[in-house]
């Protein structure tokens, strides 16, 4: 198992108990509802997911950014019922714990461009991880308020 597999053995529990009623409320404005923070951690993913791919094969890439709220509005998160949103988180995570495990050193340490930044691809990895927690905590904040 690897940081991100455990990451998501730690929130299933606590993500399957949230209702539907408090996964889709929003606490005003243009502030996301934990089912929006959820669905962005897996829009998230799935560009970091690519990432990993085209630059696991190919050192100093450059690839675009991510508009979280463009994606957002794109998913149409919003309307999708909590259950199969957990699943989906769920299923992504674990297949990207998978292709982050799957990285050799050498991948880990080709570079690439990410909207004009330059990282390792090890750093986004991490950074992933890492970033999972933080919005996590933004959906119990949300799911249990």
């Amino acid at each position: 198992m690897n940081a991100l597999s455990d990451v998501v053995e730690q929130a299933l529990p606590r993500l399957r108990a949230v209702s539907e009623e408090r996964a889709a409320s929003k606490p005003g404005g243009k502030v996301w509802s934990a089912g929006q923070v959820l669905c962005h951690l897996i829009d998230s993913s799935v560009n970091n997911h690519a990432r990993f791919v085209r630059a696991g094969a190919e050192n100093g890439l450059a690839l675009p950014g991510y508009d979280q709220n463009v994606w957002a509005a794109a998913g149409g998160y919003q309307q999708y019922p909590w259950t199969e949103l957990v699943t989906l988180w769920t299923a992504y995570q674990t297949q990207f714990a998978h292709v982050i495990g799957g990285l050799t050193p050498e991948q880990r340490a080709h570079t690439l461009s990410i909207g004009g930044e330059a990282v390792t691809l090890g750093f986004v990895a991490t950074d992933d991880v890492r970033h999972q927690p933080h919005h996590l905590a933004q959906v119990w904040e949300r799911a249990e308020a």
